[in-house]
């Protein structure tokens, strides 16, 4: 009887087992992507698993591509490039040094517009000013979740929802909580652990690591 289920279970999952050979972007949406897996057509929205194993993680309209995952491992596909096997992607890292009164900054972006970020573990999300959103074409007062937020000014309206995608350096994540506060307040984007508490961190005095996970 356990040979003959484990035979069933060969023949219905069997064709997710072989490591996929190639997967071409044939069309990207917001949250669904077209994709030719060896051969088969596979329409997949944002965490779907294709019968090869592949998941769809994320899209990216604006840059033309989108995330996948099988077997644990993520790659970035490129709209109408074919990929021959699926190799791990490297684990992306970026060294920050501190500044003036010991701060740690770095370069970033949100949904493709360059950033300075303020590293700030003891912020819970993503956090940026008013004025800043608007810089950065976010509808908040639209997309967000209202709300209160405490500030050095007292109590101030506060929007939550969720940036498309944050980079700093070759690090990039998608669908990363965040909260807007009314005002010019604060002045630098703020890095919090909605984006930091993704990857692995370690510090030595003056020198801080950020590696993927």
């Amino acid at each position: 009887m356990k040979r003959i289920l484990a035979a069933i279970l060969l023949a219905i999952y069997g064709g997710a087992i072989h490591a996929v050979d190639e997967i071409t972007l044939q069309a990207l949406f917001k949250d669904k992507a077209i994709f030719i897996i060896d051969g088969s057509r596979r329409v997949l929205s944002t965490g779907e698993t294709s019968k090869e194993g592949v998941r769809l993680i994320a899209t990216d309209t604006a840059a033309e591509e989108a995330q996948v995952e099988m077997d644990g491992k993520r790659e970035i596909v490129k709209l109408g490039i074919v990929m021959s096997g699926f190799q791990p992607a490297k684990q992306a890292s970026i060294t920050l040094w501190a500044g003036s009164g010991g701060h740690f900054y770095a370069d970033g972006s949100i949904n493709g517009l360059a950033v300075r970020f303020l590293v700030d573990t003891g912020a819970t999300i993503v956090a940026l000013s008013g004025d800043e959103a608007a810089r950065l074409g976010i509808d908040y007062r639209k997309k967000g979740r209202p709300g209160y937020a405490n500030t050095a000014s007292g109590v101030v309206r506060s929007y939550s929802l969720k940036l498309d995608k944050v980079e700093v350096g070759s690090i990039t994540l998608y669908n990363v909580d965040a909260g807007i506060i009314e005002g010019a307040f604060p002045r630098e984007p703020l890095l919090g652990m909605s984006f930091l508490g993704q990857l692995d961190m370690r510090r030595e005095g003056e020198r801080m690591e950020l590696t993927q996970r």
